[in-house]
């Protein structure tokens, strides 16, 4: 195949990973790491294809069962080199998420011509726009696949099951009023916009009395706040982040703001001069599969065949996951190699022992799977 204008060998094993990590992707920037994802596909017999998102889609086999293996193409910014050291790959979405895509891949291909024979269709993609809030990969797998069976691509460590991902939404508010002399009386629009931060605060701190679990909790995050006065006009915005638990739903933390917006004008909290403007963006609900399904069983079995015990964990962040979950209702995990904590760093790297286990994991599961 061509990869970068030079005819070579198709890439495969921990070389596949290192030539996609090679491809930029940022979000919305993903269609020459689609196209070289498709080739390779493509020549170890998937039928591929570039879809109407911009993902990356490999099927092997035509069973009436099928099982979605779906993990993300785009990285957050910033260049990390890429490069083979102390035994490691380093290189933006070596962990997050090119190293658990390349693993669907690679464990797809090993097992062609066992898929075909079997009563199982396997289809693995290379989603779009995961890092942002509109998940755009995902949002168009789930009005086109009804999968039995999912797994996500997201770092879970080669013996990590990963089962449930807290929810999340974005607050952004806009705050505006005249000019006025710093010495003036009252709270400056900057002081008046916090106030929004400090309710969330509150209803965040009150409902997470008792809750030990971070997993059960409202997460609250002041993202940014940027204050500026024109000399006409005194202006601030803030952007609120939200992880949100699964008996706490985006739409009630939007209510609980409008709420207070309202309860604010009557009371004076947020003054008739100054005007506001609040967005709710990136609505996804928390969302947790379960343990006892043929999925789970079958990694736990192939993670134990590795010599390690298997972990089930619940993350705190959101994935793709939060959107399909809701929509296919069907058993789902996350599984990649990699530590997460080394997303979005300037050291991302995955070793490379640990990316090789991760893909006999995953192939050792899915011939499980797909002789059951």
């Amino acid at each position: 195949m061509t990869i970068q204008g030079i005819e070579r060998p198709t890439p495969w094993g921990i070389d596949l990973l290192e030539e996609a990590l090679k491809i930029q992707s940022l979000t919305g920037q993903e269609h020459n790491l689609a196209e070289f994802l498709r080739g390779v596909m493509e020549s170890k017999g998937f039928e591929a294809y570039v879809d109407g998102s911009g993902s990356s889609v490999g099927i092997l086999g035509k069973g009436s069962k099928q099982i979605v293996m779906m993990g993300h193409m785009d990285t957050v910014p910033g260049i990390v080199p890429v490069r083979r050291e102390n035994g490691c790959l380093y290189g933006r979405g070596a962990v997050d998420a090119k190293g658990p895509l390349c693993g669907f891949v690679l464990a797809a291909a090993a097992l062609k011509e066992e898929i075909e024979a079997s009563d199982w269709q396997v289809v693995v993609i290379g989603a779009t726009e995961e890092e942002s809030a509109y998940s755009k990969g995902a949002n168009h797998a789930a009005s086109r696949f009804r999968p039995d069976l999912c797994i996500i691509g997201e770092p879970s460590g080669s013996g990590g099951i990963t089962l449930g991902y807290k929810g999340r939404m974005l607050i952004e508010g806009d705050f505006t009023r005249g000019s006025q002399h710093t010495a003036a009386p009252g709270p400056s629009v900057t002081e008046t916009a916090l106030r929004l931060w400090d309710q969330v605060k509150s209803v965040a701190e009150k409902f997470n009395e008792g809750r030990e679990k971070v997993f059960d909790q409202i997460l609250p995050s002041l993202r940014r706040v940027n204050s500026s006065d024109s000399g006409l006009v005194e202006e601030c915005r803030l952007v609120i982040g939200l992880r949100l638990p699964l008996d706490y739903s985006p739409y009630e933390a939007e209510n609980m703001v409008r709420n207070w917006v309202a309860r604010a004008r009557r009371d004076g909290t947020l003054p008739d001069t100054v005007s506001s403007t609040i967005r709710f963006i990136g609505h996804e609900s928390a969302y947790k599969s379960t343990k006892e399904s043929l999925l789970a069983r079958a990694l736990v079995a192939a993670i134990r065949e590795e010599g390690i015990r298997p972990a089930f964990k619940n993350k705190t962040g959101t994935a793709d996951f939060n959107v399909v979950g809701p929509i296919w209702n069907c058993p789902m995990v996350a599984y990649g190699p990699g530590d997460s904590a080394l997303d979005h760093t300037p050291h991302e790297h995955v070793p490379i022992e640990e990316f090789e286990r991760g893909v006999r994991v995953l192939t050792s599961a899915l011939r499980k799977i797909i002789a059951s």
